[in-house]
């Protein structure tokens, strides 16, 4: 199976690397970062970035299409390129997945129009103006068409897919290997959890990075 995952400027790193880890551990698979352009990619916490191996019109039919999200996902969306091929991919692909934010540039390039879907919580009402409903889910499994909320859902949407594609034990295998067994020091990772303060302040955090 070969897998391209997007890259674009800030996007958000554990939104590609956390699947990442899980995927390119599934036999018989190839993983390529991609991007408007063959260069490097810096997050949107500035100081990491991922190189972006091949440009996207070098990769226009990958077998699995995988979206980070990040600050950055708003001005991918203007990119007419990155849209067109997010929508050419997605056509051919078996599987057209997402991370957080990653969601709404499906959802701009008309890959959501009427489904469930879910993004980070902080972004849940920009998705319906591109055409789909906001489900508070770890992921949302439309067959060939699959959406995680932030950041760390894309591990456990990952092992999902691992699971459809080669069966539970090779899953288990690879949770095994990555040593994937959270259990977080608080019970905050949902506003519902976190509560009204802790969300607002959070909110504020990311008006501020988007202004930086």
């Amino acid at each position: 199976m070969d897998i391209a995952i997007l890259l674009y400027d800030q996007f958000t790193a554990t939104d590609c690397v956390g699947p990442y880890d899980v995927l390119q551990l599934m036999p018989n698979t190839t993983v390529t970062f991609v991007g408007a352009e063959a260069r490097p990619y810096r997050t949107d916490m500035g100081q990491m970035a991922i190189i972006a191996d091949r440009e996207i019109s070098d990769v226009p039919k990958p077998d699995m299409v995988l979206i980070p999200g990040g600050i950055g996902t708003v001005a991918a969306m203007g990119d007419d390129a990155v849209v067109d091929w997010v929508r050419s991919a997605s056509e051919t692909a078996t599987y057209v997945t997402s991370v957080c934010t990653g969601s709404l540039l499906l959802g701009a390039a008309g890959v959501l129009e009427g489904l469930t879907a879910t993004t980070h919580w902080g972004a849940k009402d920009m998705l319906e103006p591109l055409g789909a409903t906001y489900v508070a889910e770890r992921f949302v499994d439309h067959g060939r068409i699959i959406t995680a909320a932030g950041v760390s859902a894309g591990i456990d949407m990952a092992l999902h897919l691992a699971a459809q594609i080669h069966g539970d034990d090779v899953a288990k295998m690879i949770q095994l290997a990555i040593e994937y067994d959270p259990h977080p020091p608080f019970d905050a990772g949902t506003p519902d959890k976190a509560g009204p303060e802790l969300s607002a302040a959070v909110n504020q955090l990311f008006a501020r990075q988007l202004t930086d």
